[in-house]
């Protein structure tokens, strides 16, 4: 089974970059970093708004979990925005990819 995790980061670098860790450890097959988005949000009682960029990393489903609290450990922000889920479907050749992690 196949997974996801979507987390914003602070700039492209630092998705590059602990995108590449993640890889290189096994835990993802893959990062999609995309260009940068709006964000406006509530945080300890204020609301506030910046630029952030999206980061989408494809996993196992085996593995979504240790992917997960290692780019909880590697990321900068104090408290990470980090949304993972098991894919209910894929297709045959994402599915073999993703098994072979």
């Amino acid at each position: 089974m196949t997974a996801l995790i979507y987390c914003p980061f602070p700039d492209a670098a630092c998705a590059e970059r602990i995108g590449r860790v993640l890889v290189e450890e096994g835990l993802i097959a893959c990062i999609n970093i995309g260009g940068p988005i709006r964000a406006i949000f509530s945080w300890d009682g204020a609301i506030g708004e910046g630029e952030e960029i999206p980061g989408l990393l494809k996993t196992s489903a085996a593995k979504l979990d240790h992917a997960v609290a290692r780019l909880e450990q590697l990321h900068p922000y104090d408290s990470p925005a980090i949304l993972g889920w098991r894919c209910e479907a894929a297709g045959a050749a994402t599915r073999e990819w993703l098994g072979a992690l």
